[in-house]
This record gives C-alpha cells, structure tokens and sequence, in this order.
C-alpha cells in the first residue's frame, strides 16, 4: 500500500490539488448573516483544483490537514466575481410568458437559441416592467467561510 494513502487515510495528510475532500463550511456575509451551511447535513465533497468550487474556496482547503478548521475572507473576484450591470435587463411585462405573475426574488431560467440556459432573478416588478439579473446572486460581495476538512479520498 502506497505511503501516501496511509498518511491520508489516518488523517496525516494535507490536502492537495487532486483531491477528492470532503469539508463542513458556513458561508456568511460580511454583517455576519449566513447564507449556506452544511451544517446538519452532509459535508460538501469536491476534487480539489479542479473549478466545481470557487477559486477562493478551491484555495482555503489546499493544504489543511483532516480536523482542521480555517476562517478565511474570499473576496468578489475569487468567488463569483463583480456584478455586472450589462446582465441586467428591463423587459415590458406583457413580453413575459411565466404562467405566473412574476414576483420580485423569482427564480426563472430563459433558453438562448442553441438550447443554453440562463438562470435568471426577477429583481423589481412594476405594472409595466420586469428586471431580469443574470448576475450570480453573490456576485459583487465579500464572503466569510468557516470551514472543517473532514476527509481526503474516499
């Protein structure tokens, strides 16, 4: 058996580009208020380095060792970058065809004509007018993770 199993099997590793880790988080704003946990629930799993966690993320587990925990500050462009008022649009209401009455904070997705889907957020409606954001809800802001390294491998 390879040495270096051993070590990360006994929790003697620090985490490394690769990897397949496992990691409790709680994600808060910079006023403190949380705005995604594990907590209660599963740990998060990912390979580390490869971009399925934002770079910030990806960063803060390189390096920690099974057990230990980390608060790190992960600015705009290391997570979901600024916003971008572009991705911002006003459409007039009646060009609209939800089956609902949109809503200010509804989710809804639009399909460009090569079948790509845009998440989209309702961010103000009027009598006459809808706003669509195609921003990331995080975009622009500063976020703070507490973060524990549950497991490498496995």
């Amino acid at each position: 058996m390879n040495s270096d199993f051993i070590l990360k099997m006994a929790g003697g590793g620090k985490a490394r580009a690769g990897d397949a880790v496992k990691v409790h988080y709680t994600g808060k704003f910079e006023d403190g208020t949380v705005f995604d946990s594990s907590e209660g629930g599963d740990p998060l799993s990912f390979t580390v380095g490869v971009g399925e966690v934002i770079p910030g993320f990806d960063e803060a587990v390189l390096g920690m060792s099974v057990g230990e925990t980390k608060d790190v500050v992960i600015e705009p462009d290391d997570a979901y970058g600024e916003r971008n008022e572009m991705l911002v649009q006003i459409v007039a209401r009646d060009q609209l065809n939800l089956g609902v009455d949109p809503e200010e904070g509804m989710g809804i997705e639009m399909r460009t004509p090569d079948g790509t889907v845009i998440p989209l957020l309702i961010s103000e409606v009027t009598e006459t007018t809808v706003t669509l954001d195609a921003n990331h809800p995080l975009a622009g802001l500063q976020l703070h993770f507490a973060l524990q390294l549950v497991e490498i491998g496995g």
